[in-house]
């Protein structure tokens, strides 16, 4: 048994607990300035507030300001944070994290600096003092907190430069319901993590037009859309990873064609794209997400900047990408959807 912090309480690091628990190990899970209400609620005996789900009593909770009692002793380390808060966990971490300590991040994004695309095990690794410095264990594949709270089967991946932290965090959590499987393409499986937000929300837009002109959920729906989407979007990843530094093959996997399914079909950014489908404009369906996290903003606005300057260097732009660069368009140029099937499947990219 391993005594084990969770940093960061939403939905992704709570239910990161249920297996590790399961597997006999002490979890601690804190929150962070945006997680106090949650933290609250747990201290109370209530159920997680966004999970709306009871967590085991067994799991200790502690508020941002606990943090120094909270990692005393731990023998391992995950970060729940979104990706904005990946520079802030560097910061609150380095005054008590031990070197050596094995590393785990379920956050997903992409990271512009002004020069090149950053996955975030780099960006937390460059941000932590150069004596805590660690090759953090990335975790991607289909999983929605939801269901991992609940012990349903779940299949995941980890990566990271560091195969005996990898190693590591795969036995500890490893489980019953808990599936986990190891990649040595940290470039391609981060990029496809992040990826898979911008293109589940794309997909999102046929049922959302489905729905706009008056049509219900059902066998006859948009699916031939939806299907050409999808198809699209590995095509585009596929490319993009490759011209990132990470492997191709990896796109089919786990890491993007498992995680963008689910994604789909019951994530948040799935949603947003159906409500942008309806003809709600960017702030109507922001609205409609009710203060939900976005990623989905956060990765297009990232490859905007990204693929800006690869297309300056005369590599690929924007319209090279037929289904992201719509995207952008609807999502940050509030522009109306109008999905580009012509574009599609043109003569192949080569990265």
């Amino acid at each position: 048994m391993a005594r084990i912090a969770i940093v960061g309480a939403g939905m992704m690091g709570s239910a990161l607990a249920l297996p590790l628990l399961d597997r006999g190990h002490e979890v601690r899970l804190v929150g962070t300035e945006l997680d106090d209400a949650l933290i609250s609620a747990l201290k109370s005996g209530a159920d997680h507030p966004t999970l709306r789900y009871p967590l085991p009593a067994t799991i200790t909770p502690f508020f941002r300001t606990e943090l120094e009692q909270a990692l005393h002793g731990v023998e391992a380390l995950a970060l729940g944070v979104s990706s904005a808060g990946v520079r802030w966990a560097a910061r609150a971490l380095s005054a008590h994290l031990k070197p050596g300590v094995p590393l785990l991040m379920v956050s997903k994004g992409l990271l512009w600096d002004g020069s090149e695309l950053a996955i975030l095990p780099d960006v937390l690794r460059r941000e932590l003092p150069p004596e805590l410095a660690v090759d953090p264990v990335a975790v991607a594949g289909p999983c929605i907190a939801g269901e991992l709270a609940r012990r349903v089967d779940t299949c995941v991946v980890l990566t990271s430069r560091s195969a005996a932290s990898c190693l590591a965090w795969a036995d500890l959590a490893r489980g019953s319901y808990y599936h986990v499987f190891t990649s040595a393409d940290v470039v391609g499986t981060e990029v496809c993590a992040a990826l898979k937000n911008a293109y589940a929300m794309g997909i999102g837009f046929a049922a959302g037009i489905h729905e706009k002109n008056g049509g219900s959920a059902g066998s006859i729906a948009m699916h031939n859309g939806e299907a050409a989407l999808y198809a699209q979007a590995i095509r585009e990843a596929e490319v993009l990873v490759a011209t990132l530094g990470g492997d191709p093959h990896t796109v089919s996997g786990l890491a993007f064609a498992g995680d963008l399914n689910v994604t789909c079909n019951g994530g948040r950014t799935g949603r947003f794209g159906r409500f942008l489908g309806q003809g709600l404009g960017r702030a109507g369906a922001i609205e409609r997400m009710n203060g939900a996290t976005l990623e989905c903003l956060e990765i297009l606005d990232t490859l905007r900047s990204g693929l800006s300057a690869h297309g300056g260097a005369g590599r690929f732009t924007r319209r090279d990408f037929p289904l992201l660069d719509h995207m952008i368009e609807v999502a940050l140029e509030d522009k109306p959807v109008a999905i580009p099937y012509q574009r599609f499947f043109r003569a192949p990219l080569r990265p």
